[in-house]
Order: C-alpha cells, then sequence, then structure tokens
C-alpha cells in the first residue's frame, strides 16, 4: 500500500482512459432498452440495481426536497447554504465574464446572442458516501446560467442529498443513478423529461452511458477515475502530502494517487505517512486499495516536474513548493489547480467557489471543468442594410462559391448585386 515508483520516462503509458470499453458494452442495452420501453425499463432497472426499493416512487416532487430541510440539523442546513453561496457568487462571476457583443461589418453589422439550455441533467452519485456537493456544484451552476428547468437525479437519496437540491433550486429530483438514469434524461421516460444537457460526475457506467447519448443530447465531460497530483520539493510538508494523497484515495478504490517531486527523502517520508495515516483512517478499505493505483515520480528539477504534470493533465493539480505561483505559470494541464500549501484540494471539492466537475485522464488538455459557459449556447447573428456597401462581401462570397464547385452559392450571393 505504498506509491510504487515510476521512472519519469514512463509515465505517458499511466494515462487511464475515461471510458471502460467493458463497461461501455454492459450499459448499451440499458440505453437500448430505456429508449424502447421508457418509464417501464426505467423503473425495471432502478429496482434491480438498488436505486429505488419496488413501490417506491422514481420522482420527487420540490415540496419534498423543502421538507427534506427540516429532517437535517440547523448547523448542517447552514452549512449547505454557505456553501451554496460561494458557488453561486464563482458561477455569477463567470457568467458576467462574457456578454452579448456586434461589431460592424461591410453593409450591416454581425455579433452574437446568449442564451441557456432550457432543461438540464444534473447527475449525483449516491452509492459509496452521499454527495450532496455535487448536487450544489451542478445545479446551482446550471440555475445561475439561466437555465429553465434544472433536474437532479441521484441513487438512494438521504435527506442531506434532497435538501441540497432544494438550496439548489432544482425543480425535479429523480431518485435514480447509473446508467438507467442517463437514458431517462436522454430520451425522457414517463414523468422524466428528455434534457438539452447532462451533467455531473459518475462511475464508469455513467461515463460510458453519457458517451453514448452524447450527440443525442449535450455532455459536460468524459470523466474517468478521480485523480490528484501533487507536485512538490524539498520544502514540502510529508505529512500534509500524504494527507492530501489519502483524501484523494478514499473517493474509489480506482482513484489515482500521485506524487512529482524534485526530493528522494519526500518520496520516502510520504510513504511512512501513508502507512501511518491510513492505520487512522476509517476510509482505509478504500483508500489502502486506491494507493496501488498511484506512483511517486523523481525528477531533477521543477521545471522537469511540470512537463510531467501537463503531460499527465490530472484532475487536480497541487503545488507545493517554495516558490509555488512561480512554478503554477509553468503548468497549463489540469482539472483544478491548488497553489500552495495553504490550497488544499478538499477545499475545492467543498466549495471554495470554482467547479470540483473535473476533467480525467489527461483529457484537460482539451477541455475544462464544469462551469456556466456547459450550459449555454453562443448564437451568432447577421444583418445586411445597405447591400451596396456589402458589395465586396457579395462578390467575395460569389468568388469562393465559384472556388467550390457551388454554383448555387454564387447565385445566391450575386442575386444581393441586383437588390
Amino acid at each position: 500500500m505504498l506509491l510504487q515508483r515510476v521512472d519519469k520516462n514512463d509515465v505517458g503509458s499511466r494515462t487511464i482512459p475515461p471510458v471502460d470499453a467493458e463497461a461501455e458494452s454492459t450499459v448499451r442495452g440499458i440505453i437500448n432498452d430505456i429508449c424502447k420501453r421508457g418509464e417501464d425499463a426505467l423503473y425495471e432497472y432502478s429496482v434491480k440495481f438498488g436505486d429505488i426499493a419496488k413501490g417506491d416512487p422514481l420522482i420527487i416532487p420540490r415540496e419534498q426536497l423543502k421538507d427534506a430541510v427540516h429532517q437535517i440539523s440547523k448547523a448542517d442546513a447552514e452549512l449547505l447554504k454557505r456553501t451554496a453561496a460561494r458557488i453561486e457568487t464563482f458561477a455569477k462571476a463567470q457568467l458576467n465574464s462574457i456578454h452579448e457583443m456586434a461589431i460592424p461589418i461591410p453593409g450591416g453589422k454581425a455579433g452574437h446572442r446568449i442564451a441557456a439550455v432550457d432543461r438540464a441533467c444534473c447527475y449525483a452519485p449516491g452509492g459509496r458516501f452521499p454527495l450532496p456537493s455535487s448536487v450544489l456544484m451542478t445545479a446551482i451552476t446550471a440555475r445561475v446560467a439561466g437555465v429553465n428547468d434544472v433536474w437532479v437525479t441521484s441513487p438512494k437519496p438521504v435527506p442531506v442529498t434532497l435538501a441540497a437540491a432544494y438550496y439548489a433550486g432544482a425543480d425535479g429530483f429523480a431518485a435514480v443513478g447509473g446508467a438507467q438514469a442517463i437514458a431517462a434524461f436522454a430520451y425522457g421516460a414517463g414523468q422524466i423529461p428528455a434534457c438539452d444537457i447532462i451533467v455531473g460526475p459518475g462511475n464508469k457506467y455513467v461515463t460510458a452511458a453519457k458517451k453514448l447519448v452524447s450527440g443525442h443530447v449535450a455532455i459536460d465531460m468524459l470523466a474517468g477515475p478521480s485523480e490528484l497530483t501533487v507536485l512538490a520539493d524539498h520544502t514540502a510538508s510529508a505529512k500534509t502530502v500524504a494527507a492530501d494523497l489519502l483524501a484523494q484515495a478514499e473517493h474509489d478504490v480506482v482513484a489515482v494517487p500521485i506524487l512529482v517531486t524534485t526530493s528522494e527523502r519526500l518520496i520516502d517520508e510520504v510513504n511512512d505517512e501513508l502507512m501511518l495515516q491510513l492505520s487512522e483512517l476509517t476510509t482505509a478499505d478504500t483508500a489502502g486499495e486506491s494507493l496501488n493505483n498511484g506512483f511517486a515520480v523523481l525528477v531533477d528539477t521543477l521545471d522537469e516536474g511540470a512537463a510531467i504534470c501537463n503531460q499527465l493533465g490530472p484532475e487536480h493539480l497541487e503545488i507545493i513548493a517554495e516558490d509555488a505561483a512561480v512554478v503554477a505559470k509553468k503548468c497549463n494541464n489540469y482539472g483544478g489547480l491548488f497553489i500552495g500549501e495553504g490550497t488544499a484540494e478538499v477545499l475545492g471539492d467543498y466549495g471554495a467557489g470554482p467547479n470540483h466537475t473535473l476533467p480525467t485522464g489527461g483529457t484537460s488538455r482539451y477541455t475544462g471543468g464544469l462551469s456556466v459557459f456547459d450550459f449555454l449556447r453562443i448564437r451568432t447573428w447577421i444583418e445586411i442594410t445597405d447591400t451596396k456597401a456589402a458589395l465586396t462581401l457579395v462578390e467575395d462570397s460569389a468568388r469562393l462559391a465559384e472556388l467550390e464547385g457551388l454554383d448555387g452559392h454564387r447565385k445566391s450571393a450575386l442575386r444581393r448585386k441586383c437588390q
């Protein structure tokens, strides 16, 4: 249960693809069945996989979400509200960073308008542990973006999950999970409406299902096993690094904790601390198993370490070093970045502001974490009011159409010369 050493030249082979081929094969039949038989199939799978007990409803209305607030302690309710407020503040700042715009073009103007999708499904895992933080992260972000109809789906929901959905402003809640939930919200199933986008983290079956319905609906990303990479130098505390790696490791037996460091001594000390801290961890069975997926890489310099991290493109990247802010500027590929020893990754998990739904498996090379932008459509427009001033544009369009052999395009453009 120690971090195995991996040579820096072999790091590239350690990246885990986000979609499991076996899981994809398994969920294909579930999706097809729900697509054909709708609510009947959804109910059968939900009972079969333990999402609900036979006879229980699939849908929990908003009034019952409010009732759940009274089933949790006042302190927990205040905790959810504070976290919700921080997430909402950050999401609003993101939304305010983009604007509708218009610029002049020959004979008129062009621009873009911004509109949210109409309906979103926010998935929150509910297997080993309830994850109210995921409910807040996804549903609040959708609501701030301007989505009219926000649904949350999570299997075996407990009161704190339902209360989180209430504080997040969810319009509806489905007590289902897995591939069956993804299929239901992609195609519709009885009371469950088809959505425009499905977002949120999940296990390998959820990810595989999102891949298969993508295109019919939008998805946020294909996220595989959760990852934390710590880039550290000799100044890092082994106790802190070990604690952070174990926090990641306890997520799931497939989580991937990684240490990249310039200090060989730190690797040894972190492994010692992992053993010590693991013995005191209530989630030791899960964390201990996932340590087998992790590894440590020794590098000569922090620049080399940053290059390794860019190659890995981890979901979470912590930098614990003497000049952490300087090193951070050399790191380009990550889902979420945590700079300095005081910035624990778990603070991002629990609502410092930025979203914790993040890309894994190196996909941060081309995508980022969930944000209000995922729920928005940027729609462009053109308006020509002076056809004489647009003559160059018309003639250029006609010539390009001629070069491409599209005579109908050419004639359509040239019609504007007659007006």
